[in-house]
């Protein structure tokens, strides 16, 4: 298609190994800036190193990046901002200001990246494409809140969520799943499926060489995310007594942002390595012989399950786990709801490594098939061309 000219806003820096967003922002600015769009893009950095990080990777002039810091919160009135507009606190004045003047030179499509960005975009609907990775009212629809202030924080950011859905016509969304969510509170939006797409050469396949020959299993993930939460405490509290009883000789290990903070009540597993907000994390998918990530609920596509199928780590998950991706029980993955299963075919699994090469390789090829920048962008192409045609009409 012709260059256009793509304000693009995203709730993190664009880095290839930060947060798992993250993941999909580089290979969205570095996609559309190489098909020779004209790209202003903004994003909100909690960590100062990022920033420094993402304007070495993007250099001007070739990139056009602006990052900014988190502003500090203080105040009744923030308290109040941020009661009106729950996670507008990642936004500062400044980025406001320059996001005005950048739309205020003209542009074709304003790139909000995840539903929160929705707060910035309200002036300019007509030519803005939302990109929702997940849905909280989903995530969290069977979790009792253990206080009456979890209670009104939930039932605020859903209230938030759907407003935004109802704000905007144009949407992308990550699965299938999400999509009829939002029809039911925003019947007349256009919402088109584009997976989460993953630079494949940020991603050197494992050799068997350097696998790990002795059975582990391990969960990968940030526990500051429901599903992975949920996931880890499901393997701590249920699988793993029951794969380790099978198998004596098996170990374990969960890996995540703040994960030893939010499993503190099982840090005492002699057989269980918790370890957390490590600065590599492929070294710890090289030592994996079995990622188990078995969320008990959690919409949207599960970043680590896809990184794991691109490293060549052999998964076992749920239904959850694989959504948004064709992936197939028995040929991808192992896939099973109940415990007696994903016991059953983790220690399946681990006693037989033919059957793990066959699972990685295959998981490999649909990563490349499905989530490639490739496709995705050409998919994200063409949604910006149904946005500008329906503007000219």
């Amino acid at each position: 298609m012709k260059p256009l000219r793509i304000v693009l806003v995203m709730i993190e820096p664009p880095l290839p190994f930060g947060n798992a967003a993250s993941r999909w922002f580089y290979v969205l600015l570095k996609g559309l800036v190489e098909r020779g769009h004209d790209v202003t893009a903004f994003a909100t950095c909690s960590k100062s190193e990022e920033i420094e990080a993402t304007y070495k990777l993007f250099p001007a002039p070739k990139y056009n990046v602006r990052c900014f810091s988190h502003p500090v919160r203080s105040g009744l009135k923030s308290k109040f901002n941020t009661l009106l507009e729950p996670y507008s606190f990642m936004f500062s004045l400044e980025l406001k200001v320059e996001l005005k003047k950048a739309l205020e030179n003209g542009f074709d499509i304003l790139h909000l990246e995840q539903l929160w960005c929705g707060w910035l975009g309200q002036n300019h609907i007509s030519r803005s494409l939302v990109n929702v990775h997940h849905l909280i009212w989903i995530d969290l629809e069977h979790i009792r809140p253990k206080t009456w202030t979890h209670w009104f924080e939930r039932k605020w950011m859903i209230r938030a969520e759907r407003l935004l859905v109802k704000k905007y016509h144009f949407f992308r969304s990550c699965s299938p799943r999400l999509g009829p969510e939002m029809l039911k509170f925003n019947p007349s939006a256009e919402i088109t499926t584009v997976p989460v797409g993953l630079d494949l050469t940020q991603y050197e396949y494992i050799s068997d060489l350097k696998r790990n020959q002795a059975p582990l299993v391990s969960v990968i993930g940030s526990m500051g995310w429901y599903p992975t939460q949920s996931a880890a405490i499901r393997f701590l509290k249920v699988l793993w007594p029951r794969i380790k009883a099978e198998m004596p000789e098996a170990k374990g290990q969960i890996v995540g942002w703040k994960a030893r903070e939010a499993l503190k009540d099982y840090l005492n597993n002699p057989d269980v390595n918790i370890l957390e907000n490590v600065p590599d994390i492929r070294p710890y998918f090289e030592n994996t012989s079995v990622l188990l990530y078995a969320p008990e609920r959690g919409s949207g596509m599960k970043i680590k399950i896809m990184e794991a199928m691109a490293f060549g780590v052999p998964v076992v998950t749920t239904s959850e786990g694989t959504e948004g991706l064709p992936a197939k029980d028995g040929v991808h993955a192992f896939i099973a709801e109940d415990d007696d299963s994903l016991v059953k075919k983790t220690v399946r699994l681990l006693r037989d490594m033919k059957l793990q090469n066959q699972l990685r390789e295959n998981a490999r090829g649909l990563i490349d098939s499905h989530c490639s920048p490739e496709v995705t962008l050409n998919s994200i192409e063409k949604i910006y061309s149904q946005i500008l045609e329906r503007n000219s009409k």
